[in-house]
């Protein structure tokens, strides 16, 4: 397919550039809803008012609404007297301001896109962001149209005994016919987006909390009755992170009620409609049978983000999509914050920078890189990205870096006080943070409008004889999709000098800021040679390129008192290993093995940083080092290394998992850390080939008495060709077949196999009775963590291709949302040989041409084509 194909069958583009601001404004909305999973009816009376001189009518978007009455201030309206065609239905009116009533059914039973109201296990439940709330109703569907809502909901209430909406519920009762109903309101002004509703057959675990101000808040997190004791996690992490916003921001809760409601079928993790939290349930339920640690920490940041942005988001919104970092930048910093807060801040660095760079490194570095304030969409839902969260939230914590905790606290109050009721940009929170500290951040915005990841590259000399020395630095951002041209970003670099010989500071940290594209810093009268630490604690989220060798590397990861910069070291070393083995330079483990000997014989250092630190990169991330990636190589060279760390240092991970072993299941720092320590262990000692791996593996399995143990073992024998391993995958199965969520961990840990099989495996699987392609979890689950395998994948015959083309054309058919996020890694063709590269790219080919494919998809494969 040609350049000019592609560019035919691609849909205009929204521009950030034609903003303008909304011709009508609604104050006011009432919603009336006869609910009914077949035929909704929904009542909706608009109080309108012209914004600005101009004669436009008034235009309220609507897609798969079938409209039934319209009236202006109590009239009826003929069809003459309004226009409508598939996406927005357009009123005259005369004056400055109307009562406009609209009465539309839908069908949320046949709601397979998860947008708008639809079915889920026999729940009704709502999603809104981005474009959700037209189809439900006409509505401007914006986010800088911000209004009081008021909110009626009647069902049946036998089927529907539970009600919900946005605010307080403030009168309910009984209707004919076994109906009856409730009413809520909402006093804060919000866009359509944030709308939300539920009606099921739910239990409640209740509970409250007191404001700082004395203020009680009723607390509820609704589920399926027999899902209720799985909620108690999510209860505390929800109480938690209600008091650290008051703590650490300053934000108190402003209504009396806060609900939480878990459905199985979610596009999402989680969203934050004001006062009506929808969830995926795999962020809600949790008990240590069926929930590894990971799963509850995850719940309890998802909790913390999705409460947090009732201030970052609800009242302060974003003016337009856009802006969509200014809300969820934001909050995933201070989710971030929250969870450092809650255990290792160190460890929880690292998680936060893993996923930077396995998610939005690539992205930067790929055909759908973008700003973090991206200037143009085709579909919204595709810019729901790494890069808008993920680096969006780096942008947050280089500020605080840059203005430090005083003045950036100062920032954000600021912020919220100067804008809580509007829909605001990112300019107006970095100009928040300029007058509240007194510091310019001009060229610091280009980190809003320029994509790519800043290369830094540093060169350090040391003069002897002046007891001085000199690092020289400089930034190059590379060329992205329609950003030939790149000027300097401002990159706040924490750095430090050790001494060479005795390990201490001899330059305590400080903060350099690199503002041109070459730039110098001396040192003086250092006492002793000095080992450079840059970068520390990732003040910046940039690729550094510094003349490093092994024993400098090794130095650092024992000595360097930054714990990130100690991990960096570490894996900087691996990574040197791995890469000169798949070059053919040859490849000395010895450097490794014994570095990671030394952070295994260090008492001094947590379990859980000791597990991270001695992990290897990622395939994947070795790949993204590289020009060409050649998955086989990477492979091999990779799983050699590991092979020599498990048998060089035998009785070290032996003694490190009997030391993490025999403790009573317990969800707290100190216990997580062993059983991470315990799972790494476990991992290097079936790596080096022992005899005994596999029943060591198969018994920690059996024994188990939490998810987080069993999990780790099963992880070990899907990989291996051991008889336990049949054995251990069909006892889990038959032991949670039931339970959707842990049987996503089944689906998933065989597509992550590093078996040569892997492609059959996941083939077959896909036939499996219980996989289903309609929810999202299940899809994730299996044709997503097979995207993400990089050998699997990638094997040579191209059978991965074309099993995820398959699944992403099938997917597109039901839920657009979900496909478009399938796609990325057939994108990356142009990173690949020849061979494999031509089989992706004719991939996507074959996708763009498929027949009334969405625009979700369109976008993304035309992107990755471009």
């Amino acid at each position: 397919m040609s350049d000019m194909q592609i560019a035919a069958a691609t849909p205009p583009a929204t521009l950030r550039a034609d903003y303008r601001a909304p011709a009508w404004l609604i104050p006011e909305i009432a919603l009336d809803f006869q609910l009914d999973p077949a035929r909704t009816i929904v009542r909706t009376r608009l109080t309108v008012e012209r914004n600005g001189a101009h004669h436009e009518p008034l235009r309220l978007d609507g897609e798969g609404l079938k409209l039934l009455e319209v009236h202006v201030d109590g009239d009826a309206l003929s069809e003459g007297d309004w226009t409508l065609d598939d996406a927005e239905l357009s009123v005259p009116l005369q004056g400055d301001a109307a009562v406009v009533e609209t009465l539309v059914e839908i069908a949320p039973d046949k709601n397979s896109q998860l947008m708008g109201l639809y079915a889920s296990g026999g729940i009704l439940c709502t999603q809104c962001e981005a474009e959700g709330f037209r189809r439900i109703t006409f509505f401007p569907d914006r986010p800088d149209v911000l209004s009081r809502y008021s909110v009626r909901l009647e069902a049946d209430k036998q089927r529907f005994p539970v009600l919900l909406s946005n605010g307080d519920c403030i009168e309910s009762g009984d209707g004919e016919a076994g109906r009856h109903w409730t009413l809520w309101q909402d006093p804060w002004p919000k866009p359509c987006y944030l709308f939300a509703l539920v009606a099921g057959d739910l239990a409640a675990n209740r509970d409250s909390f007191t404001t700082c101000s004395g203020k009680a808040v009723s607390l509820a997190i609704w589920v399926r009755e027999e899902d209720l004791p799985k909620t108690d996690h999510a209860m505390d992490a929800l109480k938690t992170s209600m008091a650290w916003d008051e703590r650490v921001y300053g934000r108190e809760y402003d209504l009396d009620q806060f609900n939480i409601v878990a459905v199985s079928d979610f596009n999402f993790g989680a969203m934050e409609n004001k006062s009506l939290n929808i969830f995926n349930s795999r962020y809600i339920l949790a008990d240590a049978d069926t929930a590894t640690d990971a799963d509850f920490d995850a719940i309890a940041g998802v909790v913390a983000h999705e409460y947090f942005h009732n201030w970052s988001g609800n009242r302060v919104t974003c003016r337009d999509w856009f802006q969509l970092s200014l809300k969820e930048g934001f909050t995933v910093f201070r989710d971030q914050q929250f969870s450092a807060d809650q255990g290792s801040e160190a460890v929880a660095r690292i998680g936060d920078v893993r996923v930077l760079r396995a998610a939005q490194f690539p992205e930067d570095a790929g055909p759908l890189a973008h700003p973090v304030r991206p200037e143009s969409y085709i579909e919204i839902s595709n810019f729901y990205t790494a890069t808008v969260y993920n680096k969006g939230a780096e942008l947050i914590r280089m500020m605080k870096a840059i203005l430090g905790a005083e003045d950036f606290r100062k920032g954000s109050d600021l912020y919220f006080e100067r804008h809580d009721g509007e829909a605001a940009t990112c300019e107006d929170f970095a100009t928040a943070m300029e007058d509240a500290s007194g510091t310019d951040l001009t060229q610091f915005r280009r980190w809003y409008s320029q994509a790519g990841t800043p290369k830094v590259t540093a060169r350090f000399d040391y003069d002897a004889e002046e007891q001085s020395a000199t690092l020289a630095l400089s930034q190059t951002v590379p060329v992205t999709p329609g950003q030939p041209d790149k000027q300097p970003m401002a990159i706040p670099l924490k750095t430090a000098l050790l001494g060479e010989t005795s390990g201490d500071p001899i330059v305590d940290e400080q903060l350099i800021m690199l503002t041109e594209s070459e730039q110098q810093i001396r040192f003086e009268n250092l006492a002793e040679p000095p080992v450079l630490s840059l970068n520390r604690g990732f003040t910046a989220p940039v690729s550094i390129d510094r003349e490093s060798d092994a024993a400098t590397l090794a130095f650092l990861s024992a000595r360097d008192d930054d714990p990130f910069a100690r991990y960096e070291a570490m894996q900087q070393l691996m990574v040197d290993t791995i890469t000169d083995a798949v070059s053919g330079n040859g490849s000395d483990h010895g450097p490794v093995i014994e570095a990671v000997g030394k952070t295994l014989a260090n008492n001094d250092l947590d379990k859980a940083f000791i597990a991270e630190a001695v992990l290897l990169p990622s395939e994947s991330f070795v790949g993204d080092q590289m020009l060409i990636v050649d998955p086989e190589a990477i492979h091999g060279a990779r799983e050699a290394l590991r092979n020599d760390l498990g048998e060089a240092l035998d009785a070290e991970w032996r003694a490190a998992y009997a030391g993490a072993s025999g403790n009573s299941y317990a969800y707290n720092p100190t216990a997580k850390g062993l059983r991470r320590l315990r799972a790494v262990s476990l991992s290097y000692v079936a790596a080096s080939g022992a005899d005994d791996a596999a029943q060591i593996a198969f018994s920690q399995f059996d024994s188990a008495d939490n998810m987080t143990d069993r999990q780790a073992a099963l992880g070990v024998l899907a990989s291996g060709e051991w008889p336990e391993r049949i054995a251990a995958l069909d006892d889990f199965y038959a032991r949670y077949k039931d339970d959707a969520l842990v049987l996503d961990k089944w689906f998933m840990v065989q597509a992550m196999s590093t078996r040569d099989d892997t492609v059959d495996a996941v083939e077959a699987l896909t036939a499996h009775p219980d996989f289903s392609i309609e929810n999202p979890n299940r899809f994730r689950s299996l044709i997503g963590a097979f995207g993400g395998n990089q050998r699997a994948f990638h094997t040579a015959s191209g059978r991965g291709y074309r099993l995820l083309a398959d699944h992403i054309l099938k997917a597109d058919a039901i839920n657009p949302q979900t496909a478009a996020r399938m796609l990325p890694p057939l994108g990356k063709w142009r990173r690949f040989d020849e061979e494999r590269g031509a089989m992706m790219r004719a991939e996507l080919e074959r996708i763009l041409a498929a027949p009334n494919l969405s625009k979700d998809v369109l976008e993304q494969a035309s992107k990755s084509l471009g």
